[in-house]
Formats: structure tokens, sequence, C-alpha cells
């Protein structure tokens, strides 16, 4: 038994389940499987938590296929008009998600139910599922092994939470790329991988939460979706989109010791230049995509956000979103907002720093190999 059959049979047997809803996953955890076994050199942990996320991937979409499977009405769901965030990352786009997600009018994506979408939430328990407790549990297991992460990426189980595990189900997202150096699956899913149906899984899972569990107004967030834009647009015609932006000499650097971050505690043999090479050019490919999407008639559907003003205030960049989606910021959301943003402290976002040197990282070679994004979006430096 190879090892692709290995982790599917293990998932099998996790949940006595064995549809899996199709075949189109498959080529994404084949490619993924070789790259993780062949490129990443992994250390013992870093097998034993990859193949455990990647069974958890397999097993959430089995018990999925299978709450389909006996509820076929859950398809009848609408996801309508969702507003999705994206762009570059460390751009502010956490806490922008965190302060939508304060208002009670919308629905965002819990992380506890991004890492448990089965059984679908219920509304009389959406606040008090078991799950919530277990999400506590593993994440304060990601501190141990994480340690730099809650200043990162500051985060609760009930915060909301990007989109990459669903986008996981069909093996392809970049959270895969975040955690190991797995060259030939990047190139297979930034250049040669179709995304199309990733989303549509993506979408049939936001109609499972929402179907016990409303409010159906969605507001998700990914940044990696700038590489997949025309996919993206093509699941969700309707879907509006909030873009953050920030110095690129502030960003890659971060991004890159976030990469640092995750990857070194499952390899102990890391090319930091590496990661700070392929950090640059994969966001360099998605903002030149994320530019030709918005020139080709797509503006009207864009709200953007600057980094420095929202950080200082973000209210003023909040109601202008509100005024730009046509919908009202009602008192309780700008209470729950203001509450949340004032209980912060600059203690909560502090961390030793790596040098961007270490990452072969030249912030003025950066700032002008992203000229073509920051002149077209006014981004400071």
């Amino acid at each position: 038994m190879d090892h692709v059959d290995e982790l599917l049979a293990r998932a099998c047997q996790q949940t006595n389940l064995t549809n899996f809803g199709g075949d189109e996953f498959r080529e994404g955890l084949k490619i993924l499987v070789n790259a993780l076994d062949r490129e990443a050199r992994l250390n013992a942990i870093g097998r034993m938590a990859t193949d455990a996320q990647i069974t958890m991937l397999l097993a959430n979409r089995l018990q999925i296929e299978d709450w389909y499977t006996r509820h076929p009405e859950i398809d009848e769901q609408q996801i309508i008009a969702p507003l999705i965030g994206l762009g570059l990352p460390r751009t502010g786009s956490t806490a922008l998600g965190i302060l939508l997600g304060e208002d009670p009018n919308v629905r965002s994506l819990r992380n506890w139910e991004s890492m448990w979408p089965c059984p679908p939430p219920e509304a009389a328990t959406y606040t008090t599922d078991p799950r919530i407790t277990q999400a506590e549990a593993s994440m304060a297991q990601r501190g141990v092994l994480f340690p730099r992460m809650s200043a990162m990426l500051p985060s609760t189980a009930t915060s909301p939470m990007e989109c990459q595990l669903f986008m996981g189900l069909d093996f392809k997202s970049q959270i895969f790329m975040a955690f190991a150096h797995i060259p030939s699956y990047a190139d297979w899913l930034i250049d040669k991988a179709n995304l199309v149906p990733t989303y549509r899984y993506v979408k049939r899972v936001l109609k499972l939460l929402q179907w016990r569990c409303p409010p159906n107004r969605w507001r998700l967030k990914n940044p990696s979706h700038s590489l997949f834009i025309d996919a993206l647009a093509h699941v969700f015609p309707d879907a509006k989109f909030v873009m953050t932006h920030r110095d690129v000499a502030a960003v890659i650097p971060s991004v890159s010791d976030l990469y640092l971050e995750l990857r070194r505690a499952y390899s102990d043999d890391l090319d930091l230049h590496a990661i700070g090479t392929e950090t640059k050019n994969v966001f360099e490919i998605g903002m030149h995509r994320m530019i030709t999407f918005r020139a080709s008639g797509q503006e009207r559907r864009f709200f953007d956000i600057q980094f420095a003003p929202f950080q200082k205030d973000p209210f003023p960049s909040i109601e202008a979103l509100y005024a730009f989606l046509g919908e009202t910021l009602t008192p309780q959301a700008r209470a729950n907002m203001h509450n949340w943003w004032h209980s912060k402290t600059p203690e909560d976002r502090a961390y030793k720093r790596t040098d961007p040197a270490a990452f072969g990282l030249d912030l003025d070679a950066l700032r002008v190999q992203f000229k073509f994004y920051s002149s077209r979006f006014g981004v400071a430096s």
C-alpha cells in the first residue's frame, strides 16, 4: 500500500465511511504527498503532523459527503453575494476579519468550524458547541509547537478563520506550502491546477454550515485567493471583494518569518533564502493576476483599505466599507467592534522578528520588484 492509499484508508477507518464525493481531489492529494515525501525534508514531528492533517481533511470530506447523502436538501442553500477579503497577507486582514466578524447580522467562518465542519452547527448551540473547547486545546498545542504564533496571528477558537482548510479538502491550498518546502506542489498549484472545483467545494461546505445556522451573509477572507481570482469569481459571480494594502518591505519579510515559524517545527533542514525567494515570487504573481482581473472591468466589485490609516483608526474604513456594500453598520455591531479593538494591547503583537537579510531579502529591491503594485494602489513606503 503506497502512502496515499494508506492515508485514504486511515480516514475511512476513522469515520466508517467510504464516499469521498468524486475523484477531483485525488490529483492534488497525490502531488502533495509525493512532494512531502521527496522534497520537504520532514523530521519525525513533521511526518506525523502532515499525515494527521491530511487524514483529518480526508475524514472531514467523508463526513461532509455523508451529510449531503442523508440530506440532499442542503444543496438547495444559496450563498448570496459574500464579501471576500484578499490581497497580500500581513496587511491588517486578520484584524479586519475579526472586526467584521463582530457584527451579529453576518456570518464568518470560525476557527473551530473550519477544523471540524461536521456535524453542521446549529443556531441554538453555536456559541456553546463542544468543538470550541476542542479547538482551544488544539490551539494551545499549536502554541507549544509554534511559540511565536499567538503574537504573529492572534486568534481564538471562535475567531474568524481563512477558508484555507476548506480549499485543502480539494488538496489545492497554499496552506500546505506554509508548513513545508514543496516546490513541485507549489509549481503545480500556482501554474497548472484548476481551482474551479476547489471553490465549488468551498461553496459546498458553506452551504452545509449555514443550513441549520443562519445568518447567511458571509464575510470570508484568504489572501491567497489573489492567486486564483479568476476561478474564485467564476464560482462566486456575485461576490464583492475587500483588498488590504501595505508596504511590501513590511509584508514579505513578515510572511517569510511566519513560514519559518511554521516550518522549523516540521523540518531540521531549512533554507531561509529559499523561503524568502518563494514568498516574494508567489505574491508577485498574485498581485499581477489581481491587477489584470480588476482591469478587466471588475473594479466596481472592490473596496480598498490602506494599512496605516486602518491601524490608526479602523472605523472610517469600516463605515466606508458598509456604505460600499449598501449595508447598515448597526449600533450593536459598532459597539462590539469598538470593544474588541480597544481590548488589544501592543504586547499582544510583540515578538522577536527575524532579520529580512536572513531570508536574502533586500527591502529596497523588494520595493522595486513590487513597484507595479504599490504604484497601482498608492501604497506608501
